[in-house]
């Protein structure tokens, strides 16, 4: 076995949690049984990667073998990298038969028909997922390993889930790539990105929930002191009930798709009176607000009956599932109706 390769693997094991190691390895398929018995995972997880790539000499892994497993390492932790969403087009509205091994070589042959230092890996998944790696090299330098690229195609959809680590020189050979592939006439990036690829992959194929639901018990209902004036309980009540029916009306009845965050680039002209000459530059003010959380759409689905902000919310927050994007432009009113945002 080659030493780039041993020590590929010997890293690839080491970024697996311990726990999952035994996990990983037998997705691979790679080791047998009887090998994998004979690992010690309670000892230092250095020790366990030299084991691990003790039983690869002895099988002769080679780097398309040693590729396999990193895609399987970043499937099973997925969340771990950032990822871009693409949507593919057609002229037409034709339905073409998708072929698995067509596919393929319609890809690696225009990648390697630019670029022949590249390594191109495909793993199947039970949900139509087909799972690339691609590992890129120059003309004169081999693939790099440590920094691939990872594209999660689902056939019969014009929908792409990218994690590039790429010279930005590759990126459109990679496009060209993926529309001969899946006989598209045209891929763009949709401004919609996150760790979460569920959570993604829900909000493009419209997954989520869209039945209403109350807002959480908790942050709804308030206790009422006996003796208090029968007038403000009832206006209590009204109000609580009137942000619950916006909360309906804005978020489903099920789980929030996962977002970490959300980016508002906002260009707005200074208004003031002609005479007073306050500020003679037309350039817009430009400025950048971004709303981070472990899990915003949650948070902000309890914003109002939290006490923290008003109900309804602005469009500009409750349509990020709707719209599929977590990136705005928000640009100056031009037209007699308002618009809540503009798209870039």
């Amino acid at each position: 076995m080659d030493d780039t390769v041993a020590e590929f693997i010997r890293r690839t094991v080491l970024k697996v949690p311990r726990d999952g190691i035994k996990d990983v390895l037998q997705k691979w398929g790679f080791l047998s049984e009887a090998q994998l018995q004979t690992l010690n995972v309670c000892q230092t997880k250095d020790h366990v990667a030299q084991d691990v790539v003790q039983l690869c000499e002895e099988n002769s892994a080679d780097i398309q073998q040693a590729a396999v497993l990193d895609i399987i390492y970043t499937h099973v932790y997925q969340n771990k990298r950032r990822w871009s969403v693409y949507r593919m087009k057609k002229t037409g509205e034709e339905v073409e038969y998708f072929g698995l091994t067509d596919f393929k070589k319609k890809f690696k042959s225009r990648i390697w028909s630019a670029l022949k230092n590249v390594t191109i890996t495909f793993r199947e998944y039970e949900d139509n997922a087909i799972w690339i790696r691609v590992a890129w090299g120059t003309p004169h330098t081999k693939p790099n390993q440590y920094k691939p690229t990872y594209v999660v195609y689902h056939s019969q959809t014009p929908y792409v889930f990218i994690s590039a680590s790429l010279l930005r020189g590759n990126l459109p050979l990679l496009y060209q790539a993926l529309i001969v592939a899946s006989n598209y006439h045209e891929i763009h990036e949709m401004e919609l990105r996150g760790h979460s690829l569920d959570s993604l992959k829900d909000i493009v194929f419209k997954r989520y929930s869209q039945h209403f639901q109350t807002c959480s018990p908790t942050l709804v209902q308030s206790t009422v002191e006996p003796e208090s004036d029968l007038r403000i309980v009832q206006e209590n009540r009204s109000e609580k009930e009137r942000i619950q029916r916006l909360t309906q009306e804005a978020f489903g009845d099920g789980p929030q798709p996962k977002l970490e965050f959300a980016q508002y680039k906002l260009e707005t002209m200074f208004k003031s009176d002609p005479e007073m000459n306050v500020l003679n530059k037309k350039e817009p003010f430009r400025c950048l607000v971004k709303f981070s959380s472990p899990h915003l759409l949650e948070s902000l689905k309890y914003l109002a009956a939290a006490g923290m902000a008003d109900a309804p919310l602005s469009p500009l927050l409750t349509s990020i599932t709707h719209k599929a994007r977590n990136y705005f432009k928000v640009r100056e009113k031009k037209c007699v109706i308002p618009e809540s945002f503009v798209s870039p």
